[in-house]
């Protein structure tokens, strides 16, 4: 029974690289979850309603299935949190983020009165296919660099509210004796403030004032700036994430061609200069050790027999 508990968890689990069935699981599983968001969405046209119980039974065993597989992740979690005990590891399941989203995707279908708004946390599922435990994962860098940045973030996202309590304060002391319906108070023109500041402007509400109008050209020239600052701190952050990924590959790619070449009769380097080697074979020597003498490795020196040198190249398996 145990082993086919752990084999049920690594089938449900995110695929690895050999296992046909868990790849094949995440397969099934994403069509299910399209199928399911896809019922939804085609229930909303008026030309799709004489298919209302075609994508009501999509629904009934897309649902069906949502469930089997919450059952088997709350039967596996003790294989999750191996730390716990079963009990325990369950309980942490279901208070997880994963649990908690699974359960609010099943609801809805059962209690359609009281969790209706919650359907559309289904569409969150998918992120469950694209949790793989690698540092090149594409979600863990976008995590990775909002949580390297997030002093920065929310810096300009503080920068970015002052903005719009003063625009929202500025645009109702201009308008509000000209508009008194559209800029009663203060906060009414919060949404005027966050329209303009994002550059969005709708144009249900907007100034008639001259004051008004100079202040809205102005907050929307601030708007186009303040939102190009977080972009940009995320874009130089993957950026910078991006050349240390490179750098590391390099280093590694570095490390895999540095080698030893020891200088005997069999190599044939007896009596060469370093830079006739380095041109011959394309090689870069750093250094040589001689008679327990660690020795630069300069253009002109000669090695010898016995020498070792210290060299990067890509051709080490043909030394």
């Amino acid at each position: 029974m145990e082993h086919i508990k752990k084999r049920t968890f690594q089938i449900i689990s995110i695929g690895q690289r050999g296992d046909f069935a868990s790849k094949a699981f995440d397969i099934f599983i994403a069509l299910t979850i399209f199928a399911n968001i896809g019922a939804m969405l085609l229930e909303t046209f008026e030309g799709f309603r004489e298919y209302t119980s075609v994508l009501k039974a999509v629904e009934w065993v897309t649902v069906a299935i949502f469930t089997l597989e919450y059952i088997l992740r709350i039967w596996t979690a003790d294989i999750l949190y191996r730390k716990l005990s079963p009990l325990k590891a369950r309980l942490r399941f279901l208070v997880s983020f994963d649990g908690v989203i699974d359960l609010l995707t099943i609801l809805p279908f059962v209690y359609l009165s009281g969790f209706i708004v919650f359907r559309i946390l289904r569409v969150a599922r998918i992120f469950h296919l694209f949790r793989i435990n690698t540092g090149s994962d594409s979600f863990a860098v976008i995590v990775s660099v909002i949580i390297e940045k997030k002093n920065q973030i929310f810096s300009s996202i503080f920068i970015i509210i002052v903005l719009m309590i003063a625009s929202s304060l500025g645009i109702y002391g201009a308008e509000h004796e000209a508009q008194p319906e559209a800029f009663n108070n203060a906060f009414s023109g919060m949404w005027w403030s966050i329209s303009a500041l994002l550059t969005v402007g709708y144009g249900d509400i907007y100034p008639i004032t001259a004051v008004g109008r100079i202040m809205g050209m102005v907050i929307a020239l601030l708007g186009v700036g303040v939102v190009a600052i977080p972009t940009g701190i995320i874009s130089a952050g993957f950026v910078e994430r991006y050349t240390r990924e490179q750098n590391k590959e390099k280093r590694f790619i570095d490390i895999k061609e540095m080698g030893e070449v020891l200088v005997d009769d069999k190599s044939g380097l007896a009596g060469m200069l370093i830079s006739d080697i380095e041109r011959d074979h394309g090689a870069r020597i750093y250094m040589l050790l001689r008679d327990e003498e660690m020795i630069i490795a300069r253009a002109e020196l000669k090695v010898k027999n016995g020498d070792i040198l210290i060299l990067h190249s890509d051709k080490l398996k043909k030394w």
